[in-house]
């Protein structure tokens, strides 16, 4: 049962980030300094670095405050 709530509350979570993302764009997520971008002819490989560790660190903040 608990594994089912963590599910649930993950995609809930990838939704809400998924309709944010417009809005979060225009704040800069996605191009900080650090997110590798390597672009050939062919193809485009994007490695957000730094923003995942931002993301991941206000998550854990949110999380950290509604534990207590």
């Amino acid at each position: 049962m608990e594994i089912g709530r963590v599910l649930v509350t993950l995609g809930v979570v990838l939704v809400v980030a998924g309709l944010l993302w417009p809005w979060l764009s225009k704040l800069g997520l996605g191009r900080l300094p650090g997110d590798i971008v390597i672009e050939r002819e062919t193809m485009r490989v994007y490695i957000p670095i730094v923003t995942s560790l931002v993301i991941s660190v206000v998550l854990s903040a949110i999380l950290w405050f509604l534990g207590r």
